[in-house]
């Protein structure tokens, strides 16, 4: 185990501070040895069935099957495409090493209470199918800003209509992202740890975001990635530190979704007589 991982044995003990080197250790030591050990290939399979199980379901049919009708809707009513491209969204799984990462976020990074569990208990491969809200996803991108609510109501009317769970979120984070996270849940049979079958409640996060915002995600998603995952707290914060490699791409989310503001009202301006 790289990083001056901690040996693994009855004796151990969660120290008052785990580093991501560290944590297979600790989750090893927490859930057991062989149940780590299957995680990796369990988490395949199972992501492969939920996986074709959306993409084979109703809700996801109709979401694709009325796509072309909302853009039609909205270039009659605005005289403006829709969508950034004519291409139907590809639901992916979310990568095992990212998993990892996030149980490692919400296990630790992130829990205010360590080395206590976080609210719900430990996030580990035993659970985690019914406890992380984007195994599987897909991303819907949108031209300009008033697309996102078109697309959410969208796809809440089709949930609706076969009754499925929705739920959104309207993301608008401090280092600049916004986008909407809508939910579908899915009540899925999967394989359990002792290969058996359970069932588990499967969330589809599909996210809906525009053009501009798109491409800073993508630009910014590095620096993202290293900051959620940080235990400890910098001195300065980056809002501070315009030396700091987050001060510039972070600011630009803002600066971009702020454009994006004026882009309506300058579009909407135009069309009033």
């Amino acid at each position: 185990m790289p990083g001056g991982a901690r040996p693994h044995g009855d004796s151990y003990r969660a120290p008052s501070e785990v580093t991501w080197e560290e944590y297979p250790t600790w989750l090893r030591a927490t859930i057991g040895e062989n149940a780590l050990r299957h995680a990796k290939s369990r988490y395949e399979v199972i992501s492969t069935k939920v996986k074709s199980d959306v993409l084979s379901s109703e809700v996801w049919g109709k979401i694709l099957q009325y796509r072309a009708e909302v853009e039609d809707g909205y270039t009659a009513k605005t005289g403006f495409k829709l969508f950034a491209t004519p291409n139907a969204p590809e639901i992916v799984t979310k990568p095992y090493d990212s998993l990892l990462d996030k149980s490692f976020r919400k296990n630790v990074a992130q829990n205010s209470g360590w080395p206590s569990p976080p609210d719900g208990g430990w996030v580990t491969p035993l659970n985690w199918y019914g406890r992380v809200n984007d195994i599987v996803r897909t991303t819907v991108v949108v031209k300009y800003l008033d697309g996102v609510g078109i697309i959410v109501d969208h796809i809440r009317q089709m949930a609706d209509s076969c009754k499925i769970r929705f739920s959104v979120d309207y993301e608008a984070r401090e280092e600049g992202y916004y986008a909407a996270h809508c939910y579908l849940w899915f009540d899925l049979e999967i394989p359990a740890a002792n290969w058996d079958t359970e069932r588990v409640s499967i969330r589809l996060e599909i996210q809906v975001t525009t053009q501009l915002q798109d491409v800073i995600r993508r630009l910014t998603h590095d620096y993202y990635t290293q900051r959620r995952s940080r235990t400890s707290v910098a001195d300065v914060k980056w809002q501070w530190d315009y030396k700091n490699p987050e001060f510039i791409p972070n600011y630009l989310g803002h600066i971009l979704h702020y454009v994006e503001g004026m882009i309506m009202e300058v579009r909407e301006r135009g069309g009033r007589k």
